[in-house]
């Protein structure tokens, strides 16, 4: 990759295309520092451009991403994680990046994810999503540390004029950075649709035969509820109302054509920085009390149940092994605390390592998906089970969704608490781990618990 420091962007357009080889092109990205803008301001003006908007907040780190345009696409079918490497780093090679700040997020950032289980018969319902997909963003703002960045990434080629080319790029600020944009009005949901729920707990039955036949130890099902409802949805307001909702979460939204896929997930899969490894593992759920009592006695029995403290040790024990090859100083809790989000608490254990030379975000991600919390154990036969028996194609849900950077930073989370909007319609999806002792009903009334964080913001009851 070609670093500029020339600071006006007509004359950092003409040195790039000037260099480039005949009947070729490049991706040319510049950065620099803006003044105070509300993402969400931004991210609402991007739909005025029509074009598609990824959006990534972690809460608890104050720390957001908006996306919109496309100026790269990275899709993949088959050795998805390979193949996506494989291309960014093709892309970066010949790119030519203006950023004279050392912040994660900034300059050339790749923002995406990928779908659960790419062998599983996809359905009409996710005809949007591809197997695996990353976009750099024509547009690019960055909230780090009470900063905001602002990159615009863009395609030249060889013929391209560059006073032009920005001119063009400084209408396009100009709109995003205007006065605020009216948002869009609540929604309520005047339909709602359990997808075979009697079915499903045949299938959680079904599942805990498998695991007494000693054939797995533990099988995660999600189940599908359809919502209809009084308007089409906007993800903006969606977006605020799982921010206000939903802290020390992983916000996410991207849209594909005329959908959008969106949630508030707690689950870190990975997060890199300067090759420090920080990860999660989250297993072992229970809904919140309605007295500061009641909730410290489901407190106290989430972390002594037996069948938490189980499905939350697969998950240690898997990251673990998932890690080893590719870190050093790796440093694991013995014990879970509990973690308490405004609807559920969960068993939580963090993960700290350092990444070895010439390993990858995209390295652990492969190993990592999916965890147990998601599939199962052991995760071939379980996922086997899954791909199998369970009544929905998962896409994107319950797979890595985040962004990386031309620094090697990146963040990425487990896609749960989540939901694809399709208009005036949702399909929000919930799973539980289900082993032999489990309980169809029970389990049932757990993924209830699970769909509360995305019916809230729909127009649900809280």
């Amino acid at each position: 990759m070609i670093e500029l420091k020339e600071e006006n962007i007509e004359a950092v357009l003409e040195e790039a295309i000037n260099t480039i080889l005949p009947r070729n092109s490049r991706l040319v990205s510049i950065t620099k520092k803006v003044e105070s803008i509300d993402p969400l301001s931004f991210y609402d003006a991007a739909k005025q451009l029509r074009t598609e908007r990824q959006y990534w907040s972690s809460t608890a780190e104050a720390y957001t991403l908006v996306g919109t345009g496309c100026a790269f696409e990275i899709t993949a079918k088959k050795d998805r994680f390979e193949t996506a490497e494989q291309e960014w780093n093709k892309l970066l090679n010949d790119a030519v990046s203006n950023n004279p700040y050392d912040v994660p997020g900034t300059g050339i950032v790749s923002i995406g994810g990928a779908a659960f289980d790419p062998e599983k018969e996809k359905t009409e319902l996710w005809e949007n999503f591809e197997p695996i997909r990353f976009t750099v963003p024509e547009f690019l703002l960055t909230e780090y540390e009470d900063e905001l960045y602002y990159t615009v990434n863009i395609m030249v080629r060889e013929d391209d004029h560059p006073r032009q080319l920005a001119n063009e790029l400084k209408e396009v600020e100009e709109q995003l950075f205007k006065e605020k944009v009216q948002t869009a009005s609540d929604t309520h949901i005047v339909g709602r649709y359990e997808v075979s729920p009697d079915l499903w707990k045949q299938t959680v039955k079904e599942a805990t035969e498998e695991i007494k036949q000693n054939k797995v130890e533990k099988i995660v099902l999600a189940r599908e509820l359809r919502l209809k409802l009084d308007r089409e949805a906007d993800s903006g307001n969606i977006i605020r109302k799982l921010l206000d909702t939903q802290p020390n979460s992983f916000i996410f939204s991207f849209e594909r054509g005329k959908d959008c896929f969106i949630g508030a997930t707690p689950e870190r899969l990975v997060k890199i920085r300067q090759n420090n490894l920080f990860s999660t593992c989250l297993a072992g759920t229970a809904p919140r009390g309605k007295t500061e009592e009641e909730d410290a006695r489901i407190n106290y029995h989430l972390l002594h149940d037996p069948k938490n403290r189980g499905e939350h040790d697969f998950v240690v024990q898997m990251m673990k092994k998932a890690i080893e090859n590719y870190c050093t100083d790796i440093d694991i809790p013995n014990e879970p605390v509990v973690y308490p989000l405004k609807n559920l608490q969960h068993l939580y254990t963090p993960v700290t390592a350092r990444l070895k030379k010439g390993s990858t975000i995209l390295d652990i991600i492969k190993n990592l998906h999916p965890t147990p919390a998601l599939g199962g154990t052991p995760r071939k036969e379980s996922v086997a089970f899954i791909r199998e028996h369970e009544l929905l194609d998962r896409g994107w849900y319950g797979a890595p969704v985040g962004w990386l950077d031309n620094k090697e930073n990146g963040e990425f989370a487990v896609a749960i608490r989540s939901g694809l909007i399709q208009g005036d319609e949702a399909s929000l999806f919930a799973g539980c781990g289900v082993v032999k002792d489990s309980d169809p009903e029970e389990e049932y009334e757990e993924t209830d618990i699970k769909f509360l964080p995305m019916l809230s913001v729909l127009g649900g009851p809280e």
